[in-house]
């Protein structure tokens, strides 16, 4: 029996050792209020944007919505969206500082954040791997909020794969080879009713 709160366990990560990778998964690295907290904050102070791709010619709009905050002249391209950082608000640096904490040399310069408004939203099969991003990035990504699931499986062998319930206030790190290798997704969940926060801090090798 664990006779410890998420609050009151030692934060350490969980290793998974992969083929072309490694994630590391800590389930309390905020305590529930400190999520709870920093969700709301983040939820009503950020500049969300609804952004618009375009597909074989049609323009769809992106199944959530993103905001990209970092240091000035760190941008960042993906799917066609070209992002130009906002500055760090204070509630995001303290995130980012205390992940710095656990990732020895890691200075994350911007973050992505995803709000997803229940579980129809969702983002499909990719990898992290811009050219913006250099090789075998390392991506920290924080969930507040609802839990959705995080699922992520190997490019050539699609029968190594996994999933990870990701609960308001875990911290889940992919690095090494990863991106190059594997791709991951957050799928649709139909019975998810409330909104989830996702930040997903990187370290832009190239400025724009």
């Amino acid at each position: 029996m664990d006779l410890f709160t998420p609050e009151e366990q030692e934060k350490a990560f969980e290793v998974i050792s992969l083929q072309d990778g490694e994630i590391l998964f800590m389930r309390n690295f905020l305590s529930a209020t400190e999520a709870k907290n920093y969700f709301d904050l983040l939820q009503n102070n950020i500049n969300w944007k609804q952004e618009e791709v375009n597909f074989y010619g049609k323009t769809y709009s992106v199944p959530r919505k993103t905001a990209w905050y970092g240091y000035e002249g760190f941008n960042y391209s993906y799917s066609g969206i070209n992002c130009l950082p906002e500055i760090w608000t204070k509630e995001l640096l303290e995130i980012k500082f205390q992940i710095e904490k656990f990732i020895t040399g890691e200075d994350f310069t911007s973050v992505l954040l995803n709000l997803y408004n229940d579980g129809n939203d969702k983002m499909g099969w990719h990898a992290d791997n811009e050219k913006e991003l250099g090789e075998n990035p390392t991506i920290a990504s924080v969930s507040l909020g609802e839990t959705r699931r995080f699922d992520i499986k190997h490019r050539q062998n699609p029968d190594l794969n996994f999933k990870f319930e990701l609960t308001s206030g875990s911290l889940l790190i992919m690095r090494g080879a990863l991106q190059h290798h594997w791709v991951h997704q957050i799928p649709a969940q139909k019975k998810v009713k409330n909104p989830r926060i996702n930040l997903t801090f990187r370290t832009i090798k190239k400025s724009g």
